[in-house]
This record gives structure tokens, sequence and C-alpha cells, in this order.
């Protein structure tokens, strides 16, 4: 406290003499005021910084301490949004390949809790409309094998040996369609265990019971690779792809080459091929690119949608593609169909 007879300049002395730190760049503020019962002065000092540049490195420490805070803090808040998201695009990405996958966990906050069990629901409803399915063709199924065992014995008595040799023909048609669409609908209602199998081994050896069956394949050497698969699947979709190539393009080139993330089976024909805007229909259930029902020529119409179904639910895929440069129509321009086609299989290592 001043007497109220000080000047300013007695004022601004005393306040040095009672702080000399007082007005320091980045430490204190100072002032006076005059009270007003008595007229006296009052010096008051407030402190405003961390300290002076001559005080050590306190301030860039702190600074940087809140710098390393801030980011811990922003990466913590990052990995707690999206961890959660990556769950449910694992989740899918797996529900994509087995219906029957483990449902996601129920928890987090109440709006993770929500989107999880919305999910688990969906997934739910799938394998209920999978089994149902299922359920409906075997029992179809059942019952057109009891009437078609009926029309074969009384094919039998049939006097006309061509009618009766079309009525069988005709049966047996029946017969293997039938078959060959409940073990479809079978693929994605009851998917068998993976386990490690030999890929290069399991190609060699389609090949081999193709070729004893009477069709032209040629399986290259192929270098020893081992992939996480359901073998009994794996070995029915490849071996719809090289019969098919067997049947339709005189005969079948194998071959396999390892890539960085998996491996890829090439299996190449020299038949007519494919025209491109059909080459994802012959994907579809039931579509032939020959009207025929002759199994000769026709088939059912399932190999290829079987096929596709198994790589996908492996995590692979299937493409089509021209043996030769020159696309779907012959060298010499008159667009009899190409030189071969190419079905290349990708499936993943891991």
């Amino acid at each position: 406290m001043i007497e109220p007879s000080a000047t300013p300049e007695d004022v601004a002395a005393h306040e040095r003499t009672v702080n000399p730190n007082i007005n320091r760049p980045n430490i204190n503020r100072s002032g006076t005021s005059r009270s007003g019962t008595n007229n006296q002065w009052w010096v008051f000092t407030i402190p405003i910084g961390f300290g002076s540049r001559h005080n050590g490195p306190t301030f860039p420490v702190l600074l940087l301490a809140t710098g390393i805070g801030i980011w811990l803090l922003s990466v913590w808040a990052t990995r707690r949004i999206t961890d959660p998201l990556l769950h449910f695009a694992a989740a899918a990405d797996r529900l994509g390949m087995d219906v029957n996958a483990p449902p996601l966990p129920e928890h987090g906050s109440k709006e993770l809790r929500q989107a999880a069990q919305a999910f688990n629901q969906m997934q739910e409803r799938l394998q209920r409309l999978i089994g149902d399915r299922t359920f409906m063709l075997a029992a179809i199924s059942h019952d057109l094998r009891t009437v078609l065992t009926r029309l074969r014995l009384r094919a039998e008595f049939i006097d006309n040996p061509v009618q009766q040799q079309k009525a069988a023909a005709d049966l047996t048609q029946m017969e293997m369609m039938l078959t060959s669409t409940l073990n479809f609908a079978k693929e994605d209602s009851a998917p068998e265990p993976r386990t490690t199998l030999d890929l290069a081994s399991l190609l060699q050896s389609i090949c081999d019971d193709l070729t004893d069956a009477g069709y032209q394949t040629l399986c290259e050497p192929h270098p020893r690779v081992s992939i996480p698969g359901q073998p009994t699947a794996l070995r029915r979709a490849l071996t719809n792809l090289v019969e098919n190539a067997a049947i339709y393009g005189q005969e079948a080139t194998v071959t396999l080459s390892v890539l960085s993330s998996g491996v890829e089976v090439m299996i190449s024909d020299r038949g007519p091929g494919i025209p491109p805007e059909m080459r994802e229909n012959v994907f579809k259930p039931f579509f032939r690119l020959e009207q025929s029902r002759n199994r000769e020529t026709g088939g059912t119409g399932l190999g290829l949608a079987v096929a596709r179904t198994v790589i996908r639910r492996h995590g692979g895929e299937i493409r089509l593609q021209d043996r030769w440069p020159h696309g779907y129509n012959q060298p010499d321009g008159k667009g009899q169909g190409g030189p071969g086609l190419v079905v290349a299989v990708y499936l993943p290592s891991d």
C-alpha cells in the first residue's frame, strides 16, 4: 500500500521494488488502483505465463507432452469408432462365404448392440430361408424319385424298343437333374468343415479320373501348394470345370500358378468358345448355351453354377476369357467361334 500523496512515478518505482519480475514478457502483468475510502494506492500483480525463455525447457516439454496426449487421444477415439465397423465388415464377409458363421458379439454402446442384434437376426432369417429351401427340395426330390421309379418300371413294358430306349433316356435325364438340383441346394445349407489340402494333388487326381473315363485332359506339372478348403466341395467344383472343358472344348489343359495372395488355376480348351455377352449367363442355374436336353450336348445347366458357388464360398472368383488374343471370332474373320476358352479360378491361400 502506498500513501495517497505518492505520484505515479513513485508507484511505478515501488512496484519494481516489491516484485522485480513485474512486466517481464510472458510472466506477469501489474497494475495499480486507488482505494475509494482512504484514497490510498494498491499495487497488484497477475501471473499470465509459464515463465521466461531463460527458465529452462519447461514450455517446449509441456507443448510436446500436450501434442503427444492429443495424438494418443485421437488414436484411441479413432480406434473406438472404426473397430466396430471393421468387425461388421469381417462378419459380412464371413456371412457371404458361410451362412452358418458365428454371430456377432452383442456388446458395446447401445447403438452397437442394436446393430449387432439386427445383423444376427438377418443371419438367422437367411439360415431359416436356406434351410426351408433345402427341406422343400429334398421332399420334392423324394416324391419325384418315387414317381420316376414307377415310370421306369412301366417303361420296361413298352413294346417298341426305340420308344423304350427314349423313355429310359428321358427318365435318366430327369433323375440326374433332380440329383444336381439337390446337390446345388446342399452347397449353401450344409457346408463341410475346412481342412488344409494339397491343391496340386487334387488337380492331378481330377485329371487322372477324367482321363480314365475317356476324356482328353492334360495336367501340367504343378508346384506344391496347400490351401484351406472343403475337399469334397472343391473337388466337385473343379471337376465340373475340367469336365466341361473336356466335353465342349475337345480337350482340357490344367495349369496352376502361385500368386502373392493366393493361387490361380487355369483350365483351357480348344472348343468354339462362349460369346462375351453370354459369359455371365452361363453361371446362372439351369442356363444352357444349347437348348437340347441331351446330356452329351446340353447338360443340366448346374455345373458352372455349383462351381461358382463353391469357389466364392472359399473367398475366390471365376472369370472366363478367350484363349487367344483374337477374341471370340476366328482368326480368319468368319465369326464361327473362337479357338478355345480359358476358365481362370482364383483361390486365396489363407
